[in-house]
């Protein structure tokens, strides 16, 4: 303890004025976050300091409680006030606290000295939009309204189709003072916001910084970036917990068992437990799911015709189990195998219940994060001699951020886990494959690179195309050197060749196990929306699947969180499986604006080193990236979740490119100064955007499960409102 002490003493010695000047910085931006919550966040709280309320009660004529609520039916859910002759600034509707918890739709309409008549949506008006009250929300309860002058008559219908009756209301006020309230989530985030601005202006001390001089100080950067990410993501998987199995005595306490410290629960479904069933099946011996499935399926001509499944169901009352494999009498789980020997198998065997899905998630989320962290560092570090802290923090977050694992977390079921643990198992192979190249004993790196890659295939298959990586890494040691033909070479070569074989063989014969053949997964016999066993392949769907991954623009609204799904028409005139989905990563993350000038870039590369290994890397990736685009659209469909597949590749290549540009200009010209003024806005715009994406409600996540508690969270936001 002495000893660290006396260490502590020296580093704060040694480093006072940085430090000093970072506590500084901290102060002030803390500061300003604290001034802007308390004035501009609270805005609607300052300008109604001055309004006198106006308590409507006595005009109230619905039913009245003994305690003197008011009672709110589906029958009785509408209240009129008539000759108000007041300008109105806003309506508190005071619902009573101790009912259930639930997002009220309320519809208002009102005449004002513009309208001596109720007035709605027309060809070319919109009248006053549905908006939504959180019973449990006060902030949302006051809702601004915005009439031409004095407001004669206010109607307001409060639930609609969903809203569980009845509802109690305390009171109803106009012109309502909004209370004063201090939201650490805004102050925390405002100060975060202020810090990224701070950090990475043109001038700021991080671009001074430069991996390779100043090694201590780049690594703490570099260690701290990573658990701030991981922290934020893990909390964000966390948020939504109507998809986290895992309950204690103060989260998801309705699934607590009142007992252990933390218990599993099952979550999403049957449909979400396919993991889990199949991990108990290979405890019994199996290979296929233990649930027998109804006998009507097993009788039928076409048991992946979904419309006579359907039709089957209505007759029969007996349900199936959904996108599962089903093949000669049995269900069989189609997606990759890996994550349930990895998770769900050991969890199983050791407490006899269901590994949480989303654990796997957070897990595969920091093997990412750590992973593609380490990689850029690599590549930074030892391939590129002038790359700045600032520039590697830039493109890590956009890496991390844009990648489509983000999106994985919103929904961390079966289909985002082994998509995740795919960019986890990439991303090490790739960094064990860099640290082996610069070893002179390279053999268990190489080893453990190709094992990493190697297990994408058991994750998921199309993403194996980064293992052609190994080409342009190794094509000039083992091939042009001739380093293959020496025994040190040929004991390498299979220490790379040796995991692939292990590993694809294992999964062959998983395949010919359940379906007769090496080759074959089983995603052909999924009980889905479509017949996969006829699907074929259709040039027909390839457009507008490019256009749709790659380059359709978002489609905004002026509603946090302003992305809404992009609309979706094509000329293939036959089935398209198509989710929402809110653009292309071109149109939406601008780093990748990079990748057109991938050839100049590359062209300077090669005139400054004799190896062409980074333009193979970057041809590589880009045509991965494409390949695998296609592949999912013909294969499967178009769906939010596959951007995962292949924006990573497109990142990297435009990280990459990034790298050569920085490194080959001169950091003092005006051109450089202009470099990073441009950088900050390409990177924070995608990052925006895939944070927003986050945002977005959708059926099955925490919006849908828990509205009031969205509600709640668009209110932080929208303090405007």
């Amino acid at each position: 303890m002495r000893e660290f002490m006396t260490s502590l003493r020296e580093f704060v010695a040694t480093h006072h004025p940085q430090l000093r000047h970072f506590l500084k910085v901290a102060c002030i931006v803390l500061a300003c976050a604290v001034v802007c919550e308390v004035v501009v966040f609270n805005f609607n709280h300052w300008r109604s300091l001055s309004w006198e309320p106006v308590t409507l009660n006595a005009k109230v004529d619905l039913q009245q409680t003994a305690d003197g609520r008011y009672r709110v039916s589906a029958i009785d859910n509408d209240v009129e006030f008539e000759h108000l002759g007041v300008k109105v600034h806003n309506l508190r509707l005071d619902f009573s606290g101790n009912q259930g918890a639930q997002n009220v739709p309320v519809k208002i309409w009102f005449t004002d000295e513009a309208h001596a008549t109720y007035f709605d949506d027309t060809e070319y008006t919109s009248g006053v939009p549905v908006t939504y009250v959180a019973t449990n929300c006060e902030e949302s309860e006051y809702l601004n309204l915005n009439s031409s002058g004095e407001m004669g008559k206010l109607r307001i219908q409060i639930g609609g189709e969903g809203t569980v009756y009845p509802l109690y209301l305390e009171n109803i006020v106009i012109n309502a003072p909004e209370p004063f309230g201090f939201n650490m989530t805004r102050v925390v985030l405002a100060s975060f916001v202020m810090a990224l601005v701070y950090a990475f202006r043109p001038r700021s001390s991080l671009y001074r910084i430069f991996l390779r001089e100043h090694p201590r100080r780049s690594k703490i950067a570099v260690v701290g970036i990573v658990v701030a990410e991981i922290w934020l993501c893990a909390s964000f998987t966390l948020m939504g917990s109507n998809l986290v199995g895992v309950a204690t005595s103060s989260y998801n306490s309705g699934s607590w068992d009142g007992v252990s410290p933390i218990n599993t629960f099952e979550v999403g479904g049957d449909n979400a437990q396919q993991y889990a069933e199949l991990a108990k099946s290979m405890a019994h011996g199996k290979l296929y799911l233990e649930e027998e499935p109804p006998n009507w399926l097993q009788n039928m001509e076409d048991p992946h015709d979904r419309g006579a499944r359907d039709q089957m169901v209505k007759e029969t009352g007996e349900n199936y189990l959904w996108d599962v494999a089903y093949y000669e009498g049995h269900y069989y789980v189609y997606f990759g195998v890996v994550p349930v020997v990895l998770f769900y198998l050991p969890f199983y065997l050791l407490t006899g219940a269901n590994f949480p899905t989303a654990i796997g998630v957070i897990l595969g989320m920091i093997a990412f994060v750590t992973g593609v962290s380490a990689l850029l560092d690599r590549f930074a570090r030892y391939h590129f001699k002038r790359v700045s802290v600032g520039l590697y923090l830039l493109l890590q977050i956009a890496v991390v951020s844009c990648s489509g694992m983000l999106y994985l977390l919103k929904f961390p079921t079966f289909y985002s886990l082994p998509i995740i643990l795919a960019l986890a198992f990439s991303v090490w192979g790739l960094y064990f494959w860099m640290l082996g190249r610069a070893r002179r004993r390279p053999e268990l790196f190489y080893f453990f690179g190709s094992l990493c890659m190697a297990l994408v295939v058991g994750c998921r298959p199309q993403m194996v195309m980064l293992s052609f990586l190994a080409f342009p890494l190794f094509w000039r040691p083992f091939i042009t050197e001739g380093h293959i033909k020496s025994a040190a070479g040929i004991r390498q070569f299979a220490c790379l060749i040796a995991p692939y074989v292990l590993v694809v063989a294992g999964i062959m014969g998983y395949n010919y196990a359940r379906f007769g053949s090496y080759l074959d997964f089983g995603a052909n016999y999924n009980l889905t929306v479509n017949d996969m066993t006829k699907r074929g392949m259709a040039v027909g769907r390839i457009a507008p699947a490019l256009f749709a991954y790659f380059f359709q623009p978002p489609s905004a609204s002026g509603v946090f969180p302003y992305l809404q799904a992009a609309p979706f028409d094509t000329t293939y005139l036959g089935q398209t499986v198509k989710e929402p989905t809110f653009g292309g990563i071109f149109a939406c993350l601008p780093l990748l604006w990079i990748l057109p000038f991938a050839k100049s870039a590359l062209q300077m590369r090669v005139r400054q080193r004799k190896t062409r290994t980074i333009v193979g890397v970057v041809g590589v990736l880009i045509v991965s990236g494409v390949i695998i685009g296609v592949a999912d659209a013909e294969v499967a469909g178009i769906l939010q979740r596959y951007f995962a597949d292949f924006s990573i590749m497109f990142l990297m290549a435009a990280v990459l490119i990034a790298f050569i540009i920085n490194e080959n200009l001169d950091h003092r010209s005006t051109l450089y100064g202009l470099f990073l003024r441009i950088m900050p806005v390409l990177v924070f715009v995608g990052v925006i955007y895939s944070v927003l994406l986050c945002f977005v409600a959708e059926s099955g996540w925490w919006s849908d499960a828990y509205p009031w508690a969205y509600q709640s969270l668009l209110e932080t936001f929208q303090f405007w409102t």
